[in-house]
């Protein structure tokens, strides 16, 4: 940045400033605190942008103004004035909506949903954009009627490629073109074949056919680009291919055939286009859709794992969840209605939270099953973080376990659904109090803050600890966490800024042994003290020997890496810091399905 651009920003944001205090006094030190957390990284533009059309609601040269101290790609776009705009214009418009799309009106009532989310500020005009010509595709009259209401700058055009059988143009977006400009990065010759065959197509020198011919030959072996490339050509001449299924576990691809009333690579664009309620919308259709949903969904389980929970209150009480290596956002409707709820912690696929009614929640956003349990045993606390968790299942049954340490008392509690009854563990007073428990072989292990490690019996209330013959030393300030991992069972020992070792316990042996590289293993760490572990992590999108850590403080993850010689350098999670919305929650592993065996129980 020169000088001359780096003084022309300092003066804009000085204006900002002083127009902020003379217009609304009353929320600049909001609007303080807002640039203060955007400045030491606590939130992205993304945040700043929606704080600021929340907080100076009703202030329009206000929210505009922030555009000029923020990245271009932030923008805040309203829609037109009122002026222009009217609500019997919009009365009309609608009437047109409803009457185009009296036989197929789930298509009016998605159309309805997408103007209230974006009257309510949930979505902006740009997202309007995008579901509006999906929504009115083939119909000009509509697309045409929707640009009466967008800002002139973002305008609905029709250029390139024409569509003979409704008589009007179609869209290739730039972001398209870039893609095929990205895979062919090595042979450019190819991307401006594609150019040229574009423009050739346009001055009417090739047909539709012709054009499906070359692009069919010029993509061969690129059928992420052909898919693509379908969403503009007419109908009648989308390119169809065999569904290809990637088997996780073989690396071997199934051919799937293709005799549905929709062929199934229309089916795979669909599907990658929704979030998760909508998925299940997606499948209850009919038979067919059914059928590749079931297969669609395990491929989608396998392939992205773990999944990180995000929490975001500002805007809109919502649940996200993110996949690092893909930097895709899915979001769930569903958890949405059980936003009163307190989250404690995430166990074999289920998200676990806690009721103000003295109840549990276990609910599975990627099944949409949900298990309420209350208790009159204990007060349950209402509180993010409150218990450490866990969920297991009986092995050959549909029974469960449901762990639940809490951690202003230190009692143990466990639930079980084959007498639905409460259990309250006797050895939790000091010195002997659990700290942590994992599955390992079909057996609950739990540690407790002296670094002794005991087995739980389901079948009384009582724990037995090990005759170790080697313990760490621990002190009060010490943190104790259980893995298990690839058969094995580690203990995770650290004290913050201080110390952070890794032991794997040697059961032959009956000793602490001490890591000094993680090897094929990943940690991850998130929010309320819980640890987890992926084996083989590059195959997900991570490394090897290496920590991932949540803040609920920010939405970022730290990454520690270590080398052969070495665990990673990791200094604990940082405290103090204000929590800021959106945050992390968890991790979130749906792969990781916990079993437990009775009669492994003395």
């Amino acid at each position: 940045m020169n000088s001359s651009t780096s003084d022309a920003l300092f003066d804009d944001a000085c204006a900002y400033d002083n127009a902020v205090k003379s217009t609304c006094q009353e929320k600049y030190s909001e609007f303080a605190e807002v640039m203060s957390d955007y400045r030491d990284g606590r939130i992205d533009p993304g945040g700043v942008k929606a704080r600021v059309h929340e907080l100076f609601k009703g202030h329009k040269h206000l929210i505009l103004g922030i555009n000029n101290i923020m990245p271009k790609n932030y923008e805040i776009i309203l829609p037109p004035s009122d002026e222009k705009v009217n609500r019997q214009d919009a009365t009309t418009f609608l009437k047109q909506v409803k009457v185009v799309f009296q036989d197929k009106m789930e298509k009016y009532y998605e159309f309805l949903q997408v103007i209230h989310d974006h009257m309510n500020l949930t979505i902006d005009i740009l997202d309007v954009i995008k579901t509006g010509m999906e929504l009115f595709k083939g119909h000009v009259d509509l697309l045409s009627g929707l640009n009466y209401f967008l800002p002139e700058r973002i305008q609905i055009t029709f250029p390139l490629l024409h569509d003979h059988k409704q008589g009007h143009q179609l869209v290739i977006k730039d972001a398209f073109l870039n893609e095929v400009k990205a895979v062919f990065h090595d042979k450019l010759e190819k991307y401006f074949e594609f150019l040229q065959l574009i423009t050739d197509h346009k001055a009417q020198g090739i047909d539709t056919r012709g054009v499906v011919a070359i692009v069919k030959e010029l993509f061969k072996e690129h059928r992420n680009l052909i898919l693509g490339f379908n969403a503009f050509l007419p109908e009648e001449h989308r390119i169809t291919l065999p569904f290809e299924l990637h088997c996780h576990e073989t690396g071997k691809r199934r051919m799937v055939a293709a005799n549905y009333e929709l062929s199934w690579d229309v089916l795979d664009i669909i599907s990658k286009s929704l979030d998760f309620d909508d998925l299940f919308q997606f499948a209850c259709v009919c038979k067919n859709w059914r059928a590749f949903h079931k297969m669609y969904w395990r491929n989608f389980l396998a392939l992205q794992e773990p999944l990180l929970v995000q929490k975001s209150s500002f805007f809109k009480k919502s649940f996200s969840f993110i996949s690092i290596p893909n930097q895709k956002v899915y979001r769930s409707k569903m958890i949405n209605y059980f936003w009163h709820f307190a989250y404690s912690g995430s166990s074999s696929g289920y998200l676990i939270m806690t009721g103000n009614n003295n109840s549990f929640l276990l609910m599975n956003p990627f099944t949409r099953r949900k298990k309420v349990i209350n208790t009159s045993t204990f007060k349950v606390n209402f509180s993010y973080f409150a218990y450490r968790v866990l969920l297991a299942f009986d092995k050959g049954s549909k029974d469960f376990v449901l762990v639940a340490l809490c951690k202003s008392s230190n009692s143990l509690h466990v639930y079980q659904s084959r007498n639905f009854g409460w259990v309250t563990y006797s050895t939790m007073g000091y010195p002997w109090m659990i700290v942590d428990f994992v599955v390992l072989h079909n057996t609950i292990y739990v540690v407790n803050d002296k670094a002794n490690i005991g087995i739980l019996n389901l079948n009384s209330a009582n724990i037995k600890f090990l005759e170790m013959k080697s313990i760490p030393s621990v002190t009060s300030l010490s943190h104790l966490r259980l893995v298990s991992c690839d058969e094995q069972l580690f203990v995770v020992h650290t004290k913050p800024g201080v110390v952070f070792n890794v032991y794997k316990i040697d059961f032959s042996t009956m000793k602490y042994v001490k890591l000094k590289t993680l090897g094929d293993i990943a940690l991850l760490y998130a929010p309320g003290g819980n640890y987890y572990a992926l084996s083989n992590p590059n195959r997900w999108g991570y490394e090897s020997n290496s920590v991932y850590v949540l803040d609920r403080s920010s939405t970022k993850c730290r990454v520690y890496v270590g080398d052969d010689n070495k665990l990673p350098k990791y200094i604990g999670p940082r405290e103090g810091l204000h929590i800021m919305r959106p945050y992390w929650l968890d991790w979130s592993f749906r792969h990781l399905h916990y079993e437990i065996d009775y009669s492994l129980a003395d």
